[in-house]
């Protein structure tokens, strides 16, 4: 991801250089009054998820993508402030070597201090300082061109941070998450170092903080096929009319791409005594949702379409487009790669997602994928499953109790290890 800022007079001008250099596939980040005009920070290849890595924790306070690229703008805007400073900095210390009688030549960048020729070398101090600004000036150059890599981690400062590394790991954390974790521990004892992680964890993991069964509206669930929608929706639907009776809910499906689709909500539908409405060529989604407008819950089950399907596309500007506000949310299959998730994240985000449901809790090995794909995409945790119970299984998502399943599961992995090596 390439990021850059420009300044104009006008806003017209300052567009017309973004064009000019940047192409049209520039993505502005923040657009800002200055002194002399206006101020534009753009991004080539940006990407949400490469700029919440790069950003760390300071990413957690951004809920949406426009916050999210007004931060990845400021932190640009300081490294450049920094790079600044530290060009000003060498310079005065190149102007205090000339005013002392030191023989250099001027140079765009400071002179080697290994010299070849017969001219005396700087003080010991002189050559320290500079070494270090040297240093200093290369790595806020890689950061603001942004040749560093957004998946390289620093190495661990001692044994204690690399063995926390590997424990985060062990939970089921990317690499490059793990590291990010370790380095807000300056040291001291693992214990207390994995303490402070998991809590940083719980603390990026957003969660919905009312449950839709009592707050009623209007919910689709989107996502592969297996993730696990339709028997999600029936524990929901099994669980609002145990609370508050049939008479306010009703289900709908949009999958009309596939044979015989419908028969597993038909069933929960008959069982619970809901009414069930497909949508197709004669009853569009909006439609649909105008007849329902008595109800107080609205429960909406999807195809699991891939953007290479038939449908795929106008199923979710369906959901995007409705009149209706209609909240898309993400099932996420615990047992999922992360690369599986992140991938199906980035199908689904046309559909306007604004949660996930994670789903399969009890089949995974470790929780930390599917606990830091949250973290790392920002989607809140509305509700998770870890059963086929309808409609038992079916829980209110707490950050917390989530990153404690977490543990428990890895200290159960870690004694069948033993168990198995005895």
């Amino acid at each position: 991801m390439k990021v850059k800022r420009f300044f104009a007079p006008t806003m017209a001008e300052a567009l017309k250089c973004v064009r000019d250099q940047m192409g049209p596939d520039a993505v502005i980040l923040s657009n800002r009054r200055v002194d002399d005009g206006v101020e534009i920070v753009t991004a080539l290849d940006y990407d949400e998820n490469v700029a919440r890595q790069r950003l760390g924790e300071s990413a957690l306070e951004a809920t949406n993508g426009s916050r999210l690229a007004e931060l990845q703008a400021e932190q640009h805007r300081r490294l450049e402030d920094e790079l600044g400073r530290s060009r000003s900095r060498i310079a005065q210390v190149r102007e205090q070597r000339a005013q002392s009688g030191a023989q250099c030549q001027p140079a765009a960048e400071p002179e080697p201090l290994t010299r070849s020729d017969n001219r005396p070398a700087p003080a010991r101090g002189t050559q320290d300082e500079l070494a270090q600004m040297r240093a200093e000036i290369a790595s806020l150059r890689e950061m603001v061109s942004g040749r560093t890599a957004a998946t390289s981690v620093e190495p661990a400062a001692n044994a204690v941070q690399q063995r926390l590394v590997e424990r985060l790991q062990d939970y089921g954390l990317g690499y490059d998450l793990a590291g990010a974790l370790s380095r807000s521990h300056g040291g001291g004892r693992l214990e207390d170092g994995w303490k402070q992680a998991l809590k940083t964890l719980a603390a990026g993991i957003r969660t919905a903080r009312s449950e839709w069964l009592d707050q009623g509206g209007i919910y689709a669930l989107v996502g592969p096929t297996g993730s696990g929608k339709t028997t999600t929706i029936g524990k929901l639907a099994a669980q609002y009319v145990l609370r508050h009776g049939a008479d306010s809910l009703a289900l709908v499906t949009t999958d009309r791409f596939r044979v015989a689709a419908h028969e597993q909500l038909f069933v929960f539908g008959r069982i619970l005594n809901v009414p069930v409405r497909v949508v197709d060529d004669s009853h569009s989604l909006d439609s649909i949702l105008d007849e329902l407008s008595d109800r107080h819950l609205v429960l909406v089950d999807t195809a699991g379409l891939t953007h290479t399907d038939r449908g795929y596309e106008e199923q979710l500007s369906e959901l995007a487009q409705s009149r209706h506000e209609i909240l898309s949310h993400l099932v996420v299959s615990a047992t999922s790669q992360p690369r599986i998730m992140k991938s199906v994240w980035h199908s689904y985000k046309m559909a306007n997602l604004t949660g996930c449901v994670m789903t399969k809790l009890d089949e995974a090995l470790t929780l930390g994928e599917c606990l830091g794909f949250a973290m790392e995409t920002g989607l809140a945790v509305a509700y998770y499953t870890d059963g086929q119970k309808i409609p038992d299984d079916l829980h209110h998502a707490d950050a917390v109790q989530l990153v404690r399943q977490g543990v428990e599961r890895l200290k159960t992995q870690q004694e069948r290890s033993v168990a198995q090596g005895a």
